[in-house]
């Protein structure tokens, strides 16, 4: 299978509400629309999930993030910029996301992906997808598909192939929170 079919494959599903285990620039993940609550509960139940953390979502470039949420600080442009591996940055006043993607506090973590599968699957798709690690709630993040759990690849509407995953670091992304004033507080190197 090659990556448009794959991509094709993933965006139906995606559209009908169901969740996906692709590979991230950083991770596997578990995804879903992040804008269809039905979507968000499903993915919610797979993990396991009994808090409210909130979910890092994946756009395909600085536009996206634009819609999603309230204020971008002027610094968060000069971060992606000059940023050459995976970083996730928490932004005050997530807008337009299913319940349960942004924190209790209403920000919203956001990954512009830089890896050939997620990068043409969020274009095709046109909107955010949900990016968490293809786990259970409280177990250590797998490194690749192989450690992935029997369980969660059988829980997944679609599955990506393993190849589409070679250029993942198999290591979770950098979080960075940004400040409505552009203040920055590292979160995770």
């Amino acid at each position: 299978m090659d990556i448009k079919q794959a991509v094709e494959e993933a965006v139906k599903i995606l559209k009908e509400g169901g969740v996906i285990l692709y590979p991230s620039d950083s991770l596997w993940g578990l995804g879903c629309d992040a804008t269809n609550p039905k979507a968000v509960e499903k993915l919610r139940e797979i993990k396991k999930c009994k808090d409210h953390n909130g979910f890092i979502i994946l756009a395909d470039n600085a536009d996206m993030i634009c819609r999603y949420v309230k204020v971008i600080p002027e610094v968060a442009i000069d971060i992606l910029e000059v940023n050459d591996k995976p970083l996730t940055i928490i932004y005050p006043g997530a807008i337009g996301l299913a319940p349960y993607v942004p924190g209790e506090d209403g920000s919203v973590g956001i990954r512009v992906v830089d890896n050939d599968f997620c990068k043409a699957l969020i274009y095709k798709f046109r909107k955010p997808i949900v990016s968490t690690s293809a786990n259970f709630t409280g177990e250590v993040a797998p490194a690749n598909y192989d450690s992935i759990s029997d369980e969660i690849k059988e829980a997944a509407d679609w599955v990506a192939h393993p190849k589409f995953g070679r250029d993942s670091t198999g290591k979770p992304s950098s979080i960075i929170r940004l400040g409505v004033g552009g203040e920055v507080k590292i979160i995770r190197k």
